[in-house]
């Protein structure tokens, strides 16, 4: 633009110049008609020829800035089709985490969980009692066999999903849960049972635990019980009729989400009391395993 202004100037300037040295060439020439008529027509036809240069010159200056108009335009139009490029980029590679981050997770997991156990029981001693194998008024009975089936029931309440900001993707849950364990059914009873009757030699524990749940958001998911108070009842009770042992509880396994709220697991679990009650030791261990329901 600047050049079309100073072209503009110039041209402005020779045709200003021009009228004036005619205008000054034909007023001491007023007697010659014909040399004025002449140089009238010359100096208009360089007055002409000077505004077509000029109207050439601002043509092609139209021209060019439309030119540069449209590239600018086109550059605009690129720029835009780039950063929507990049925009859509940027959605497939979230997209892409977010398929990646999800792969293996429960998209509809629970927090709490139902469950049912079953499995094998192993004491470390052989039990004795009131009614069986005893040093007391009694006399000597049957022993029931150190191993044992169980099965039992529980509940998990789900408390925090990262350990209270402590540990991401770490579930801590309150565990309440019970199991009915037996040793033997027809165990051969001392003086103090009725002649021929058999007995049951059985044990029913109640513990409460923390139970700490690993991967939260995955379908499957170990888990650790660092300790839980257990409560054990015992049958035939001790000589001294003591039914109740209280004891520690330590516990691992895993679960796996098979389908929608539908879970399978492990476990096993080691009971340890304080020492023996009246003659009674009933430290032993469990393992099986458990089908749980979430919800």
């Amino acid at each position: 633009m600047k050049r079309f202004f100073d072209k503009t100037r110039l041209s402005v300037s020779v045709a200003a110049a021009s009228l004036a040295i005619v205008m000054a060439t034909v007023a001491p020439q007023a007697s010659a008609q014909d040399a004025k008529t002449e140089a009238l027509e010359r100096s208009l036809k360089q007055l002409e020829a000077s505004m077509q240069a000029i109207r050439s010159e601002l043509n092609q200056l139209k021209s060019e800035s439309a030119r540069d108009t449209q590239k600018l335009m086109k550059m605009e139009e690129r720029s835009t089709s780039m950063e929507k490029r990049q925009t859509l980029e940027a959605q497939k590679v979230t997209r892409i985490e977010e398929v990646a981050a999800s792969v293996g997770k429960r998209p509809d997991s629970k927090s709490h969980m139902l469950f049912f156990r079953g499995g094998f029981a192993h004491s470390n001693e052989l039990r004795n009692g009131v009614s069986i194998q005893s040093g007391g008024l009694g006399g000597a009975g049957g022993q029931a066999d150190r191993d044992a089936w169980y099965i039992g029931a529980g509940f998990d309440f789900n408390l925090t999903n990262d350990a209270w900001g402590l540990m991401p993707k770490t579930s801590v849950m309150s565990e309440v849960m019970f199991e009915y364990k037996e040793y033997g059914s027809k165990v051969r009873g001392n003086a103090l049972p009725a002649p021929g009757a058999g007995v049951n030699v059985s044990q029913f524990t109640l513990t409460a635990a923390p139970k700490i749940k690993f991967l939260e958001g995955y379908r499957f998911r170990p888990w650790i019980i660092p300790a839980g108070l257990g409560i054990h009842v015992i049958s035939p009770p001790s000589e001294s009729i003591t039914v109740l042992i209280p004891g520690v509880m330590f516990g691992a396994g895993a679960d796996y989400r098979i389908w929608k709220d539908l879970y399978v697991g492990v476990d096993a679990r080691y009971h340890l009391t304080s020492g023996r009650n009246d003659g009674i030791k009933i430290d032993g261990v469990t393992a099986g395993g458990y089908l749980g329901i979430g919800f």
